[in-house]
């Protein structure tokens, strides 16, 4: 009888020795998945993900089924692991190696386990049709799992390939053309309540905000103040006069500034600009500079303080703009190489003079030097090996043939390829002195210990000057005094200008103390 019917008792009489192919079995894995061991139960996740790629036995509604459950299974382990990368201070460069790479890794296999489900789709392939339901949740899932790995690409700085947002684009483009891209529906752990065209338009606007300038905790905490104003963005097919950003679904090519229209229109087009959200950004930023707290319902999974908050709200007000930011100098084209040390230790020996221009010992690097402007400059790095390098450490550079040194910041770092980078640096100072200073207490002008600061003594008013710090070093309450040259000045603290794990760098009144 079931052979009469085509194709039926083939379907029935199909077997598979594939441990995730039996309901039963994949409740058994999911089950005996390690709870209190992140790294193990990622690992044996990833192998499972791998070996559903790896074979032809599994239905597809079963690659679906079982993609989805280790997806919800992994996400607190997730978590734990990127609180871990995100928030532990100065992480060895084969500890945050190892991080990463699970983190990315899971989100890679899982992004492929449910493409390769959506695409059985497109390609009209028989075994899938039973996923047509499942269509709204497999693009959501999809789109969500690219998205994380665009964000953990942005945590090493790129480079981000652009076939990622055409995977991204087919994924929206299926949505539509089935009805479903604004269906909502829960995804579980993954991204709770959602629908497919709000998780590309959050991932559309996360790269609108051009994150090479923050630190992979500030870039956590962007995508989190992302969501909670993205119901505000507008994102459709037809480009408006305040439209900043366009995409093609159909190109591998990431968003683009709206500078000017496409060449030619395409159904393929869709364009965002901030709406409502820009307005309601800045609300919240005045409101907190001027001592407000955090809103309760903004979710940023975890305690932060106001201060830490509030760079990262600033730089998302002013690239989530009706006018984003524009260059502020014009660029010089150049071609010349510098040497660079890293850290205020070596930016102290070199500025102290007293070592020569070059100091022996201290281990230099070579970069090149492809652009500069009033603010700073641009390099090219052919060989990413240090593990110092990333946005805000400090610089001591000298022009090669020069025997001036100037003092820098990293303020943008975007790896070209695994091995070559580029950096945008901000020029602080080229006049800067090293200097120990001391604590002026009530009782007397001298403190028992000093402590080594870099002092600028350009860039500020005429009775002012700028000082990088060890951390920790500045206090409001606290004067410091040092002597210079036969004249003793004293320094009254203005306030805290910028803070990280290795430096302070604040502001000073000076004036000088009478003999």
């Amino acid at each position: 009888m079931l052979s009469k019917v085509p194709g039926l008792g083939r379907l029935l009489n199909q077997k598979t020795d594939h441990p995730l192919a039996d309901p039963r079995g994949l409740r058994r894995i999911l089950a005996e998945l390690p709870g209190d061991n992140a790294f193990r139960a990622l690992d044996e996740i990833a192998g499972w993900l791998e070996s559903l790629l790896a074979t032809d036995e599994c239905p597809l509604d079963r690659v679906y089924e079982a993609a989805s459950q280790f997806d919800e299974a992994a996400q607190h382990h997730l978590k734990r692991l990127a609180r871990e990368y995100l928030h532990t201070a100065r992480l060895s460069r084969s500890d945050e190696k190892r991080l990463w790479s699970i983190n990315y890794g899971f989100w890679t296999l899982l992004a492929a386990a449910y493409e390769r489900c959506l695409l059985a789709l497109a390609g009209k392939d028989g075994g899938a049709e039973m996923l047509r339901p499942q269509l709204p949740a497999l693009t959501a899932r999809l789109i969500v799992a690219l998205r994380a790995v665009l964000k953990w690409e942005q945590f090493h700085y790129g480079p981000t390939p652009g076939a990622i947002w055409q995977r991204l684009g087919r994924a929206l483009a299926m949505a539509e053309a089935a009805g479903v891209a604004g269906k909502r529906l829960s995804l579980g752990g993954a991204a709770g309540l959602s629908s497919p065209q709000q998780e590309y338009i959050r991932a559309m606007v996360f790269q609108a905000a051009s994150m090479d300038s923050l630190l992979p905790a500030e870039i956590e905490l962007a995508e989190r103040l992302i969501a909670h104003f993205l119901p505000s963005f507008v994102f459709g097919n037809t480009a408006q006069e305040d439209s900043v950003y366009w995409v093609d679904l159909n190109l591998p090519q990431p968003p683009l500034r709206l500078a000017r229209m496409p060449a030619e229109a395409a159904p393929s087009q869709r364009f965002f600009k901030p709406g409502a959200a820009n307005a309601a950004m800045l609300a919240i930023l005045h409101d907190l500079e001027r001592g407000g707290d955090i809103p309760a319902e903004i979710n940023l999974g975890g305690q932060y303080q106001v201060r830490f908050v509030l760079p990262v709200l600033r730089h998302l007000a002013a690239y989530l703009a009706p006018i984003p930011p524009q260059r502020r100098h014009g660029r010089h084209h150049v071609k010349h190489r510098m040497a660079v040390l890293n850290g205020l230790v070596n930016a102290f020996v070199v500025f102290s003079g007293d070592f020569g221009g070059r100091p022996a010992g201290l281990q230099m690097e070579s970069w090149v030097v492809e652009n500069v402007s009033r603010g700073g400059f641009g390099a090219a790095l052919d060989n990413i090996s240090s593990e110092w390098l990333r946005v805000g450490t400090l610089l001591a550079l000298q022009p090669e043939g020069g025997d001036n040194w100037l003092l820098g910041i990293v303020r943008r770092y975007h790896r070209e390829t695994e091995s070559e980078a580029r950096v945008g640096i901000e020029s602080l100072s080229r006049q800067v002195v090293s200097l120990e200073l001391k604590v002026r207490t009530v009782s007397s002008y001298a403190a028992a210990a000093s402590t080594p600061g870099l002092l600028m003594e350009d860039g500020g008013a005429p009775d002012e000057v700028r000082l990088v710090l060890p951390p920790a070093s500045f206090d409001l309450r606290e004067s410091m005094e040092y002597s210079r040259d036969g004249r003793h000045f004293l320094l009254t603290p203005l306030a805290l200008l910028e803070q990280n794990l290795d430096y302070e760098l604040a502001r000073f009144r000076r004036e000088v103390l009478a003999a």
